[in-house]
């Protein structure tokens, strides 16, 4: 091999050395740990060999498009886009649509806590009381009526709260308005729905009855929007719960002149019982609970029967027809009626005359409760009066359902 060859031959093998000692070994790429980016700022970079300034993490191999998690964990990734080791800036974090904002339309149990489910059990008693006071039996335009009643007072509690709305979101949040479990928007249309479908039954129960329906239906929405806070606000409650007596006294055939008295004394205990809960979320009034207390024993004497007294002997010979002698027979049902009169006053009465004691507002939102409760034997000794057994024993049937329920929602 001549000179010049091997002269060549060494320069060749210089110049090899010289690019082996510049290039990384196999496999220090992915020993070597990638550095942290700081935030704002460009990723470190180290002097190379006479090549300029080169990224310290090299572009990995053809096929490897994985990017090396970063140590400082997802905080860190997410606060600023980091350089990725090929040089390219990372793509912008993708942000979710937010949702859209729908009417909150509520769960059953809202709208049964917004109906006051327990109260409606005492609706069904007001039309039956008016069919025995009016002297008729139930039958299918009675059905009708307590239908017709039952949505006329859904209306009303639907109402009730839209138009209370403002004030239940500072005395009671937890309401289903307040609280945005149901929008305003469904409960006004609720209200509508229900008014409109109550007169539709009425109207089906006969002409008479529906010339009582639409007085009630516009008590119920003047008392709502506008009356409840004023003076009239009770006499109005009042008049809306005689007028559904009336109606199934109408719905039933009979003769509204024959219901008025039953009207009345059911009037009479609304009126006190609704004067009292204005005072349910503040308390302090003593006066309500006493004159409501006074209201409900004259109406539970009112319905109690006469008691027996010496009477005139059945015959000649001074013998009384039945028991002892001198006194007469206990007339037809007198102790159904009692009963169920004794029964309306231990159920308002009680809890009234511990909110007259102390007038706060947990001892009266439980007078009022027991108020509202206090209809069902109210309705039924009404029927009793008129000298409606079975009806009285149906209507008080519904006591027991009404109080069940009214444990896991609340009347008022």
């Amino acid at each position: 091999m001549t000179r010049r060859a091997l002269t060549v031959l060494a320069l060749a093998a210089a110049v090899a050395a010289v690019a082996a000692r510049g290039r990384p070994r196999h496999g220090e790429d992915h020993d070597r740990p990638a550095p942290r980016a700081e935030h704002g700022t460009r990723p470190r970079t180290e002097r190379g060999t006479g090549t300029g300034d080169r990224p310290a993490v090299p572009a990995a191999p053809a096929g490897r498009n994985a990017v090396p998690a970063d140590p400082a964990g997802p905080a860190a990734s997410c606060a600023a886009p980091a350089a990725l080791p090929t040089g390219e800036p990372s793509p912008a974090p993708v942000r979710s649509a937010p949702p859209s904002r729908r009417p909150a339309l509520g769960t059953p149990a809202d709208w049964a806590e917004l109906l006051r489910l327990p109260a409606l059990f005492t609706v069904p008693g007001d039309a039956l009381a008016g069919a025995a006071a009016a002297g008729r039996t139930p039958g299918a335009r009675t059905l009708l009526a307590i239908g017709s009643s039952l949505c006329l007072y859904q209306a009303g509690m639907a109402l009730n709260d839209w138009a209370d709305r403002a004030e239940d979101a500072a005395e009671r949040p937890h309401r289903p308005l307040p609280s945005g479990r149901i929008a305003p928007g469904a409960a006004l249309t609720a209200a509508g729905a229900f008014t409109a479908l109550g007169l539709a039954l009425a109207a089906r129960a006969g002409r008479s009855a529906l010339t009582a329906a639409v007085p009630l239906a516009a008590t119920v929405w003047a008392y709502d929007l506008r009356l409840k806070r004023g003076w009239a606000g009770p006499a109005a409650m009042a008049a809306a719960r005689g007028l559904d007596l009336v109606l199934g006294a109408a719905a039933s055939g009979g003769r509204i002149r024959d219901a008025v008295p039953s009207a009345a004394a059911l009037g009479a205990h609304t009126l006190a019982v609704t004067a009292v809960s204005r005072h349910e979320t503040r308390g302090g009034s003593t006066a309500a609970p006493l004159a409501a207390l006074a209201v409900t024993s004259c109406v539970a004497c009112a319905l109690a029967p006469p008691a027996r007294a010496p009477g005139l002997p059945a015959d000649r010979d001074g013998a009384a027809p039945l028991g002892l002698p001198g006194l007469t027979s206990a007339p037809p049902g007198g102790m159904l009626r009692a009963a169920l009169a004794f029964g309306y006053a231990a159920t308002a009465a009680r809890p009234l005359a511990h909110a007259a004691l102390n007038p706060s507002p947990p001892l009266t939102r439980r007078a009022v409760g027991g108020g509202v409760r206090a209809l069902i034997p109210l309705q039924a000794a009404l029927a009793a009066r008129a000298g409606a057994p079975a009806t009285a024993l149906l209507t008080a049937a519904l006591a027991p359902l009404a109080r069940r329920f009214g444990r896991k929602v609340s009347v008022t």
